[in-house]
């Protein structure tokens, strides 16, 4: 971890972690505090700490297909649709941010910073329903990253996507943290008209001041709250995913999360525990110490007991998004109470069987 830093405004990481497959490294708060300034990397919403400025940079993402598989029997799907690599919600958590160094980038800043936008996802999609070799299932957006991070109100790809999901009435499910999905409602009502979309609003706190820092570039808790009553009143399936839940820091808020959304109209819930993987346990010790330090200790030593080694991550499939030991099994009475006195049930089962190949039907006719 750096020796210090300060944190940026509207980033949740404040440095960029070593790439733990490239050789090479530079960190920029090592950078000597004249010379950053001759070159501008000074942010002037830090006062005097040297950071480097972060525009958001956006690249051309020239994968070939779109639908990905996963055979995890811990995340409830196997199929999903990523439009883009890396998300500026900047969630200091995230459990994807190490995907990014597959492509020679850092799972810091530059995860949060530079963006793979796949344009061609629709038409991709579209070649890989119509192909023969496609079984009717449902798809996730998204498995990864955000399907409704900012800049998807411009590019608009995500609903290109939906679109081809109409078009074929293949089932979706939706997880987000953003209130940009209730602008694809017509989509999605016609597709939950065949019992083929659902929509998950990811609820992480209630505490505005909090996800400022957590999740800084995502909607705010009020904000997704209305988009659960916006789905509901337009007839979309729609629950809540407390996620991750955070030892220490969140867990005491699952109750009245779970009271506030099902108030708002959320039909179903799901939780999972923070996971910390690769250089995600660095940079997430490094923002505690920025803005929690009081609860550094607690927190972190909470996370280790939960995940039964000792450490800050456990790969174990079964347990890794849940958690083992007693505090894990507290947090599963936790939400089951919550979810009991709530009044939430379990999450609809979609359907396929409206699906269809609009180009098989023209060829009969």
């Amino acid at each position: 971890m750096p020796q210090s830093s300060a944190p940026i405004h509207g980033r949740g990481a404040s440095w960029s972690p070593a790439n733990r497959f490239e050789k090479l490294h530079v960190d920029l708060n090592d950078v000597d505090a004249s010379l950053a300034t001759s070159v501008g990397f000074v942010d002037p919403d830090a006062g005097d700490a040297v950071q480097p400025r972060r525009a958001t940079q956006y690249f051309r993402d020239g994968s070939k297909t779109i639908i990905s598989r996963n055979s995890s029997p811990d995340v409830g799907f196997e199929r999903s649709v990523n439009p883009y690599r890396g998300c500026e919600h900047g969630c200091i958590y995230c459990y994807a941010r190490p995907t990014h160094e597959y492509l020679g980038f850092s799972a810091g800043l530059d995860f949060e910073s530079k963006i793979m936008v796949k344009t061609e996802a629709p038409e991709l999609l579209r070649a890989e329903l119509e192909s023969p070799r496609w079984q009717p299932q449902v798809v996730v957006m998204s498995g990864v990253t955000d399907p409704y991070q900012p800049i998807e109100k411009k590019l608009r790809i995500t609903r290109g996507c939906l679109e081809m999901l109409t078009k074929f009435r293949n089932p979706v499910a939706i997880i987000t943290k953003n209130r940009l999905v209730t602008r694809d409602v017509d989509l999605l009502r016609e597709l939950a008209s065949y019992n083929a979309a659902a929509v998950n609003i990811s609820v992480t706190s209630l505490d505005a001041s909090l996800q400022r820092v957590l999740e800084p570039r995502t909607s705010i808790p009020s904000a997704r709250l209305e988009a659960i009553a916006q789905l509901r009143a337009a007839g979309i399936p729609v629950g809540v995913m407390v996620a991750p839940i955070i030892p220490g820091l969140t867990d005491h808020e699952v109750p009245k999360i779970l009271q506030a959304c099902e108030k708002a109209g959320a039909q179903f819930a799901g939780y999972t525990i923070v996971r910390l993987p690769w250089a995600v346990a660095p940079l997430f010790e490094h923002w505690l110490e920025e803005h929690f330090p009081d609860r550094k200790e607690k927190i972190l030593g909470r996370i280790r007991d939960l995940r039964g080694n000792g450490k800050l991550n456990n790969s174990k499939w079964h347990t890794r998004m849940t958690g083992d030991g007693i505090f894990a099994e507290q947090i599963a009475s936790l939400f089951a109470v919550g979810c009991r006195r709530a009044g939430i049930g379990k999450r609809p089962q979609l359907s396929t069987a409206s699906f269809r190949r609009p180009c098989e039907q023209l060829a009969l006719l």
